[in-house]
């Protein structure tokens, strides 16, 4: 699944520089398949044998891969494009940090495989996904950042707790994805926004 897990997060890179109207659709097709791979392999399946709150950060990831899927996919309403500006540079920087330095980092900490945190794990992930939205196109509905900078709150406690230095930088993805968010939206409320209807 590494294998697998990989090639959809450069896939979503691709597609990033895919002038392709399905492309962004694409990109959240692939988010939300991250998201629920989340959900059930490692929170559902794995971490709720050790912790019952896992149950609810299943449901939560369910919910963000909901988001994904209902805005980008069914919708069209992420459009995503490739960008030079200060927003853009932060988001290449992010998904650089989630996909290499992270586990350079875990590494050098002195954990190995498959004893490590990998690509697909709820850390990573995150800072991957704040990472691509980064790159969403003004306006873009403020739900899909909900979820992955409310598990950037909870997974920064859980690494200061469990002593995971590497996920601490999940703390300054949420602060970024919460600003970006402000930014793509302005004024504009979330959830209560009206969908526009395709012509």
């Amino acid at each position: 699944m590494q294998l697998v897990l990989y090639a959809a997060a450069l896939a979503c890179l691709g597609l990033l520089f895919t002038p392709r109207a399905w492309a962004s659709r694409m990109i959240s097709l692939l988010l939300t398949g991250l998201w629920i791979w989340m959900a059930v392999a490692y929170h559902l399946k794995f971490f709720a044998l050790i912790n019952v709150a896992a149950w609810w950060f299943g449901i939560l990831f369910a919910l963000g891969a909901t988001f994904f899927d209902w805005y980008g996919v069914v919708n069209d309403r992420l459009r995503f494009h490739p960008a030079s500006g200060p927003w853009g540079v932060t988001g290449a920087i992010l998904v650089i940090f989630a996909l290499v330095i992270y586990p350079v980092l875990s590494f050098t900490l002195g954990q190995r495989y498959p004893a490590i945190p990998t690509f697909g794990l709820p850390c990573p992930t995150t800072i991957f996904t704040i990472g691509i939205l980064l790159f969403a196109q003004a306006p873009a509905p403020r739900a899909v950042f909900v979820i992955p900078v409310l598990w950037s709150a909870i997974g920064s406690l859980a690494a200061l707790e469990l002593g995971m230095t590497q996920d601490l930088a999940l703390s300054v993805a949420g602060i970024i994805g919460l600003l970006a968010a402000l930014r793509v939206l302005g004024p504009r409320i979330w959830l209560c926004e009206q969908i526009p209807h395709v012509r």
